[in-house]
């Protein structure tokens, strides 16, 4: 039986706020957005990933307490550039190791969630989903 991470909630403390962080500044896919009258939550999607974040109000945790949450891309200084070209502060790129994995810069969204991005080369070329 497969066990799959297909949903990681991110705690904030405006939905609109975030949604407008991930989907128009990160480049994240809103895929629903749902208000009830206890609670509002969203469901974002990192292109070609099969893990979603949620963002809710009420937060089930304090916002901008998850640290080190990691997405990969295949070209970090080409991520990096787009990020920042849409007004995202990021780290500088760290070469930590020389061999696939070791290139990583950092960003904070709004509430000060800290994300990782790791270089990993071979997802340019084999992707982790089909398309």
């Amino acid at each position: 039986m497969d066990w799959t991470l297909e949903v990681v909630v991110v705690p904030v403390g405006d939905v609109d706020r975030a949604i407008a962080f991930y989907r128009d500044q990160i480049g994240f896919n809103l895929d629903f957005d749902t208000r009830t009258d206890q609670e509002r939550f969203a469901q974002l999607t990192p292109p070609g990933s099969g893990c979603s974040i949620q963002v809710k109000e009420p937060p089930p945790m304090p916002p901008g307490s998850l640290k080190g949450l990691q997405l990969v891309v295949a070209d970090a200084s080409t991520a990096r550039r787009q990020i920042l070209d849409r007004g995202v502060a990021a780290g500088e790129i760290d070469v930590i190791d020389e061999r696939d994995g070791g290139t990583l810069f950092g960003f904070a969204d709004p509430d000060g969630n800290e994300w990782v991005v790791q270089q990993i080369r071979a997802r340019g070329e084999t992707p982790l989903l089909r398309r």
